[in-house]
């Protein structure tokens, strides 16, 4: 099982980051409905489905941190 977090849309290319910040393609045409920037994604026997808890996790820190920046 692979995790990614989609970083861009180029053309019909999924943009990924791994967890050690490397990039990797994949195809719009493999990727489920309704995907965006910032989702996590998880492949698992060349399945690729959105991480929806961890997608949620990631945006509530990310939240979090801004928010502490302009108190």
């Amino acid at each position: 099982m692979r995790k990614l977090i989609i970083d861009r849309f180029e053309g019909s290319a999924v943009v990924c980051e791994t967890k050690d910040k490397q990039k990797e393609n994949l195809l719009m045409n493999d990727m489920p409905d309704g995907v965006k920037e910032g989702d996590c994604l998880v492949i698992d026997e060349g399945k690729i489905s959105i991480d929806k808890t961890e997608t949620d996790s990631r945006k509530e820190k990310i939240k979090s941190k801004l928010n502490n920046l302009w108190k």
